[in-house]
């Protein structure tokens, strides 16, 4: 149920993007305590984006779960900030990230809820 979307101004192959893709899935069900199985990522890359006036690389991601903590948002940041300088040699200063807890009962999933 972790769903992640990185938007980028940056472009990025496709084999960086499958890289990348893999890379974050596993860091959030290993954040969020979630099997992978549940977890959603998906990445949109070369947007016309600006920050601070600036079209510097930059990113801006959505991080969606059930039951998703201000402690884990905190980490999710941290790690999420570290593996795209690293990645994507965007600076977590450049990096805005929104974190969503959802309720249960609100995530569809197999025809149902997970609540």
């Amino acid at each position: 149920m972790p769903y992640l979307k990185l938007n980028t101004n940056i472009p990025v192959s496709t084999e960086e993007s499958s890289a990348l893709l893999q890379k974050i899935s596993q860091l959030l069900a290993k954040e969020t305590g979630k099997p992978e199985r549940y977890v959603m990522v998906q990445i949109a890359v070369n947007n016309a984006m600006l920050f601070g006036g600036s079209n510097s690389p930059l990113a801006y991601l959505e991080c969606k779960s059930i039951g998703l903590s201000s402690g884990q948002a905190k980490s999710l940041s941290r790690s999420l900030s570290q593996l795209l300088e690293s990645s994507l040699k965007i600076p977590p200063e450049r990096v805005y990230i929104e974190f969503s807890n959802c309720p249960a009962e609100l995530w569809g999933w197999n025809g149902s809820t997970f609540g």
